[in-house]
């Protein structure tokens, strides 16, 4: 089993080296911009930031752990949050502009929270796996309204956007922690994931995690990983908000 394991994902757990190449590119102009139009130094607070939030994209898009986190529900909260709650918010402090976006932020608020907790039931994850392009598609989208949601909260230190961002988030995470306490279902990321390795039907998917994990607690782990790294997110934003 080992063996076919391995054969399987051969070709799989690969690194995104066209992704690398683009964010590399995004890195030089950003280090360019710096140098001719602003003030700020290459090894200043708010570059680092920058520097890192295109890094941890490009951990949890570009790497084998892009297609790991699909194993489990917190596997997969982990991924989502950290793109969605974490690097938007680092990605944002790196930029040297600031304006207002009040409306558009709400409004992507609005179709983010939706969204996202569409992404979330199993009949709509199960759907897009079985069409690549509609399946990143969406996910791009949720990127960009993550980072136009999380805009006013970052640069204008709007708190009562922040408060509202944690209650509509909210419902997807209780979605993951009432079906735990519920007697859990079946993880539709191994459904995406098994479509996605084109596996022969005698061949469990289940098979090829490190551990078995009980679904109930695997998706209750996962709500409230979702909600703690939203929470880390919002302290993040209030730790570096002094950076100029």
């Amino acid at each position: 089993m080992e063996h076919v394991n391995s054969v399987l994902l051969e070709g799989q757990l690969e690194w995104n080296f066209p992704l690398l190449f683009i964010l590399a590119i995004i890195a030089i102009l950003y280090a360019l911009l710096l140098k001719h139009l602003t003030i700020i130094k290459i090894y200043h607070v708010r570059s680092i930031l920058f520097f890192i939030s295109i890094s941890l994209f490009y951990l949890v898009i570009g790497s084998p752990l892009s297609v790991i986190s699909h194993l489990s529900f917190s596997f997969h909260m982990i991924q989502m949050s950290i793109l969605y709650f974490i690097i938007p918010p680092l990605f944002i402090l790196g930029i040297p502009v600031k304006f207002k976006l009040n409306v558009l932020a709400y409004i992507s608020l609005f179709l983010f929270a939706i969204l996202f907790f569409l992404y979330h039931l199993p009949f709509v994850l199960q759907t897009l796996y079985q069409i690549s392009y509609v399946h990143k598609g969406y996910t791009s989208l949720l990127f960009v309204l993550a980072i136009l949601m999380w805009w006013p909260v970052v640069k204008l230190g709007n708190k009562r956007f922040a408060v509202w961002s944690g209650f509509l988030l909210t419902p997807a995470c209780l979605l993951f922690i009432v079906n735990g306490i519920m007697g859990g279902i079946t993880n539709p990321f191994l459904q995406g994931f098994a479509l996605s390795l084109c596996l022969p039907e005698h061949i469990n998917v289940a098979d090829l995690l490190p551990f078995q994990m009980n679904p109930s607690v695997d998706q209750i782990s996962s709500g409230i990983v979702m909600m703690g790294l939203h929470k880390f997110g919002l302290t993040l934003i209030s730790r570096f908000t002094y950076t100029k």
